[in-house]
């Protein structure tokens, strides 16, 4: 979304109010949306317009209806009206720095790194290019693209382990390798192997920047994937590009974009000669998450019966794509957990995000600590606050071990619905240990 121009900027008498300083300090966007149209002449279609919101749900909003809670819609909210970052609780914004006193943007306006050219290293003619360019001369064989495959397995295992900000300039720099090599003649056969690795590198590569929430890089990467994809006519992996995509969507609450990105997802899965039903179940699932963003309960459940159907047909000598295999019996379940959650059906969704989190394995921290939060939710939705603190604690450990700000969304999720229990003895418990195992993440949680 374009960033609005200086002249849309906020009166000074607004943005000192006590009563608007109140309203965000308590992210009470109806309210704020209401002063917003009574003292700065800001009506709701131009709320909508300038956040990248629909027009009802601004609607439903002001009405008390709904609350805005996902960080990536606050975000839009405060560079769409111009309202401070401190404010809302909310990281300095860029656009609250003048341009002269800018030194490094908060996240940077780059490129997929195989369409510029990368930056020289330091020591001259040893930069990476160079080794690289030294490296491809070499005959490629299977065993190579072998070899790229299974660095790639291994990247997926250290970011479930540990986040993708720390690997993402190793994956960039194999992405710039593999694009490098295609610029060669090359065998039908390994070519299209590279085209492979290439996409499969860029998906990854927009992957660790969806789970920091930069949005913007992440759909880069991934539509440059998609093109890797369809320069091979893989239309089973472009149908995988879709469906992260697609998540994305409903990460950023963009639920009408989700539900088109995943339909997209599905046709081309559905053209593909040989889609598995493996990846058919995977791609219903995410249908019913963009359905249940949406609200709509008769489909989202519709979605989660076809997920279930299509994961009883899998068989043991079914051709999956190596990409697909994450999605297992646990990951069916948890999902068809969230998909019900995200309805606000707590009752469905506890027992069966309780039952994939024993059978998670202990070295994903990242989506042990993502499910728990998410089992925590549910619970205290259905008023057991004794468990849900318990909950929520027992994912600290591994929140801690991972880099992600998407699990750091859910951890603030989960302590916003704890404000009216911060009083009870286990909210107290468990904000002790939160501010024990993480307090940066403290730093940045609203204040009681």
């Amino acid at each position: 979304m374009p960033e609005p121009s200086r002249s849309k900027e906020l009166p000074v008498s607004l943005l000192t109010d006590p009563v608007m300083i109140e309203a965000c300090q308590a992210r009470d966007f109806g309210r704020i949306f209401q002063l917003l149209k009574a003292r700065a002449g800001i009506y709701p279609s131009m709320i909508a317009r300038r956040c990248d919101l629909t027009p009802s749900r601004v609607g439903e909003v002001i009405a008390g209806r709904r609350q805005l809670l996902h960080m990536g819609v606050i975000e839009r909210i405060s560079d769409g009206l111009r309202i401070p970052g401190h404010m809302l609780g909310l990281a300095r914004r860029s656009w609250e720095t003048p341009p002269s006193l800018t030194v490094t943007p908060c996240e940077p306006a780059e490129v997929p790194a195989s369409t510029v050219e990368p930056p020289a290293a330091g020591l001259p003619g040893a930069d990476v290019d160079s080794i690289l360019a030294l490296a491809a001369e070499r005959d490629l064989s299977a065993s190579t693209l072998d070899a790229l495959h299974s660095s790639i397995a291994d990247y997926w295992r250290r970011d479930d382990e540990h986040g993708g900000e720390t690997l993402r300039p190793a994956v960039v720099g194999q992405l710039r390798y593999v694009v490098d090599l295609l610029k060669e003649q090359r065998p039908a056969l390994l070519r299209d192997g590279l085209h492979s690795i290439a996409a499969e590198l860029a998906r990854l590569t927009g992957w660790t920047y969806f789970d920091a929430r930069q949005y913007n890089q992440a759909r880069a990467y991934f539509t440059e994937s998609l093109g890797l994809a369809k320069a091979i006519d893989d239309r089973q992996f472009m149908a995988n590009v879709l469906a992260c995509m697609s998540l994305q969507a409903t990460y950023q609450d963009k639920p009408g974009d989700a539900l088109a990105l995943v339909t997209a997802a599905q046709d081309q899965a559905r053209a593909a000669a040989g889609t598995t039903p493996r990846v058919l179940a995977m791609l219903a699932m995410r249908e019913a998450f963009a359905h249940a963003t949406l609200g709509n309960h008769g489909a989202t459940h519709t979605a989660i019966s076809e997920a279930h159907t299509q994961f009883g047909r899998i068989s043991t000598g079914d051709p999956d794509p190596a990409w697909v295999a994450y999605f297992d019996e646990p990951k069916l379940i948890v999902d068809t957990g969230i998909a019900h959650g995200r309805l606000g059906e707590a009752a469905l969704a506890e027992p069966l995000i309780a039952d994939a989190l024993r059978r998670e394995h202990a070295s994903n921290h990242r989506g042990r600590a993502f499910h728990a939060f998410w089992l925590a939710r549910t619970q205290l939705q259905r008023g057991k606050l004794d468990e849900a603190c318990h909950t929520a604690m027992d994912a600290l450990a591994p929140a801690a071990a991972v880099s992600s700000q998407r699990v750091a969304g859910h951890l603030r999720e989960f302590y916003e619905q704890l404000e009216p229990f911060r009083r009870e003895p286990a909210a107290v418990v468990f904000e002790s240990r939160l501010r024990e195992v993480l307090p940066r993440q403290v730093s940045g949680l609203p204040r009681p």
